[in-house]
């Protein structure tokens, strides 16, 4: 149903099986050491343990936006958009698992670092009303986690981690649905025509981020 996010079956069909335990961050730690704010969001680490290329959408772009969500369908201009967007950055990743360092696709020390993103002040404090908001929701009290992980998404609203797990933990029977409630299609659309959900991906050969054509 979600061919349009770019898996089609010409991925599909090169998928693995993973012969590898599969970990679940349930505390988000790797999210916070790496400052990711949305999924799916990659890093590309070498086997020196040197990250290659920062955190940055795995293939992943904003057409889902332009879904008619009562129909599950979006324009095909925006369809074959994520699909081109995927494919290019699969291939760029499966260049650089062959190539290593002389891929075009890894990037320079120096070009990783301007590429990174510190924390700033509100963003530490986000973090810290994030894990006292799922602490407390882990001690039952479910009121007071609210007032915390609001105040994390009001910090950072770009994090969308912490505004899905807010929605989440707000009704039990939400636990393991995505979170596509209201309040989160509000936020989505708030973003307007300049905002972006995934910001665009620095690499060759992506297309830019779709906008419709007007009167299309």
């Amino acid at each position: 149903m979600f061919d349009f996010m770019g898996w089609d079956r010409s991925l599909s069909d090169r998928a693995a099986v993973p012969t590898y335990p599969c970990l679940i961050d349930e505390r988000h730690q790797v999210a916070e050491l790496y400052n990711m704010v949305n999924v799916p969001t990659s890093v590309w680490i070498d086997e020196r343990g040197a990250i290659v290329r920062p955190p940055e959408p795995a293939g992943t772009s904003d057409v889902f936006r332009y879904m008619d969500r009562e129909t599950f369908t979006i324009p095909a201009e925006a369809a074959e958009q994520g699909r081109r967007t995927k494919t290019i950055y699969v291939e760029a990743l499966c260049d650089w698992i062959e190539k290593g360092e002389k891929s075009r696709h890894a990037l320079a020390p120096d070009e990783v670092r301007r590429r990174r993103r510190g924390l700033s002040r509100d963003d530490s404090r986000a973090a810290a009303s994030f894990r006292l908001g799922v602490w407390l929701t882990e001690q039952g009290h479910g009121a007071q986690a609210q007032k915390h992980l609001d105040r994390a998404v009001a910090l950072r609203p770009e994090n969308w981690s912490f505004r899905r797990q807010k929605i989440v933990l707000s009704d039990p029977a939400l636990t393991g649905q995505f979170a596509a409630t209201p309040e989160y299609w509000e936020a989505v659309m708030a973003l307007g025509e300049k905002g972006h959900y995934y910001p665009p991906i620095a690499m060759e050969g992506i297309p830019a981020p779709f906008r419709p054509r007007k009167g299309a």
